[in-house]
């Protein structure tokens, strides 16, 4: 039996490739429907094995148990980024942060307390992933917007705490 997260992994990995131009759009549509029908992790292997390796040094965890949690100014964004914080506050500036990659994954485990996201003005921002607990998200996706920013994918839970995302004004 395939566990929920594990299906989910497989399918942020398809979506990754895809977005980083290593399998086309024919080729993904495929392996999604393999990887969403998959029966056991044969089948699951199987529909990854084209793809190549992921790296660990493209995956940072920032962690917490309290205090605060804070990135900005011109920092170099990792593929994946894990921040976990039982208590904090977590506040990340992306508005002129450095990508290397045109898709980012922020994996977010917070227990009480806020957060907040300045991501870049062309920015494009998916929360699809994310599970809220006691507070609403605040994000409004801006009316019009220019092509080429990154993707950021924003997913994982929050507890008791809010999370505001907002678009950079420059």
């Amino acid at each position: 039996m395939i566990g929920e997260a594990e299906r989910d992994k497989a399918v942020q990995r398809l979506q990754g490739a895809y977005a980083e131009g290593l399998i086309p759009h024919e080729e993904l549509d495929e392996l999604l429907h393999q990887v969403l029908t998959a029966e056991v992790r044969s089948e699951l292997v199987s529909a990854l094995v084209s793809l190549p390796e992921e790296h660990p040094g493209t995956t940072s965890t920032i962690a917490a148990a309290g205090g605060r949690i804070q990135r900005g100014g011109a920092w170099r964004v990792p593929r994946n980024l894990k921040i976990a914080s039982a208590f904090g506050r977590v506040r990340l500036d992306l508005s002129r942060a450095v990508f290397e990659h045109p898709a980012v994954d922020i994996e977010l485990q917070l227990g009480t307390g806020r957060a907040r996201i300045t991501v870049p003005r062309d920015a494009i921002v998916d929360i699809e992933g994310l599970h809220t607990g006691w507070k609403d998200l605040r994000y409004r996706a801006p009316q019009r917007s220019r092509p080429g920013g990154p993707e950021i994918r924003i997913s994982g839970t929050m507890g008791f705490g809010r999370l505001k995302i907002r678009h950079a004004r420059r």
